[in-house]
């Protein structure tokens, strides 16, 4: 089950049509969905996780805590809405497509991929691309 929660004023206006998506995205992947928790907070709260968990001292859009059991993926993702919007002004792109970016790289990150190096890092946004291009919103 996709889950969202909030530890800031921001709200997602269509978290069912978001998690049909994300179901989608796991699915096409040949994975099982498990609890996959999103949790929006602000840069404070993320950085604090950052430090107390990961030692890094620095501001991050993301950070996945991957509980994945063989194919069926479980875990949490926090997400700074302040980082993803001022990554969507650096990066010139709306916010919600850097939003979309940021929900499916840490679904990513559960399925085995990874960033660390440039050519996985290559995958990684061919795979954020390929996933983003499955969002349709019915009008």
């Amino acid at each position: 089950m996709i889950s969202f929660n909030y530890e800031t004023e921001f709200e997602l206006a269509n978290e069912a049509q978001i998690s049909e998506w994300l179901s989608n995205v796991i699915l096409s992947e040949n994975k099982k969905e498990g609890d996959v928790n999103y949790i929006f907070c602000d840069d404070a709260y993320l950085l604090e996780i950052n430090q107390q968990y990961l030692e890094h001292d620095t501001l991050t859009d993301i950070i996945s805590f991957d509980y994945s059991v063989g194919n069926e993926l479980h875990g949490d993702i926090f997400i700074s809405v302040e980082r993803v919007a001022e990554n969507a002004t650096d990066y010139n792109v709306t916010f919600e497509e850097e939003l979309k970016r940021v929900f499916v790289h840490g679904l990513l990150h559960y399925c085995g991929y990874k960033d660390k190096t440039d050519e996985d890092t290559l995958v990684m946004r061919t795979k954020e691309n390929e996933k983003i291009a499955m969002f349709h919103v019915e009008q």
